[in-house]
């Protein structure tokens, strides 16, 4: 075989040095593709997280966009338990999730990740749609205002039910059908309202009353959804908050449930803090 090695080198040596030359220059190659691969910054992971009378489900018309947009997407389960508790679990989830983060909530949701993204540098931004953004100390029960159509008997919108290992006092809250179909999921067609309705998840009664930890929109930017129809958190006490927050503000023409009714306006504004942590 050497022999026969020795022949081909004589009889074509341009060949084995084309060859040789090709094999020295391979290595080099191979090495360096990732180089070239990680010059491109990492897509933000979105991670959308839903509030109380409601599950995952609320994002599907935000969350279908934002992956035909080519984004990573990510929802969450919210317990609907504790305020604490609530953010702890998702604290936890972000803690799994590589790079940086667009961090969105709805409603009840809002409060969850101002406390969940206090500490968590890879929380580049946050996205509050028809959302409480509870300064430290605050309770969400205090946060609707008296217009809100949770402001009312207590008897007279929920449903209480008991649950396993509840604290003294504390029960599951249904919001009742007349308050959904016409408060909650006001502008949203009256079939799928009440589907929404009859599959709503319950937010335990003390979730609403503890008070929130430190502020994350203090160090994060953020962005706000306002629906000017809202009538769980009326228009002026989303901009209360939204302004205190030093949040781009978006209104739209809608009710409590604009991520619904309104995904494309409300998408535009997730990519809008996209392109700002992508930029960063």
């Amino acid at each position: 075989m050497k022999r026969f090695q020795v022949a081909l080198r004589r009889r074509f040596p341009l060949l084995f040095a084309a060859v040789a030359v090709a094999l020295l220059a391979w290595p080099a190659v191979v090495v360096a593709r990732p180089a070239a691969e990680d010059a491109y910054p990492l897509r933000p992971t979105i991670v959308l997280v839903h509030g109380a009378w409601a599950d995952g489900s609320s994002w599907d018309g935000v969350t279908a966009r934002l992956q035909a947009a080519g984004y990573p997407v990510r929802v969450p389960p919210n317990p609907l338990r504790s305020l604490p508790g609530d953010s702890e679990t998702i604290a936890d989830f972000l803690s799994t999730i590589k790079g940086p983060i667009v961090l969105a909530g709805h409603s009840y949701g809002g409060a969850v990740i101002t406390n969940t993204a206090e500490g968590n540098a890879n929380v580049r931004a946050l996205v509050y749609v028809d959302a409480f953004a509870p300064d430290e100390g605050e309770k969400v029960v205090d946060l609707v205002g008296p217009d809100s159509v949770l402001a009312g008997d207590p008897a007279t919108i929920f449903d209480f039910v008991p649950y396993p290992g509840a604290p003294d006092g504390d029960a599951d809250l249904y919001l009742q059908e007349q308050v959904f179909l016409t408060g909650f999921a006001n502008g949203v067609p009256a079939e799928q309202a009440a589907v929404l309705w009859a599959s709503q998840r319950p937010l335990a009664a003390t979730a609403s009353n503890q008070p929130s930890g430190p502020a994350a929109w203090k160090t994060i930017p953020s962005w706000y959804v306002v629906g000017t129809q809202d009538q769980v958190i009326p228009k002026d006490r989303q901009l209360f908050m939204a302004k205190r927050a030093g949040s781009a503000v978006t209104k739209v023409d809608a009710g409590h449930l604009s991520l619904v009714t309104n995904p494309d306006e409300v998408t535009a504004v997730v990519l809008d803090a996209v392109k700002h942590v992508s930029a960063t």
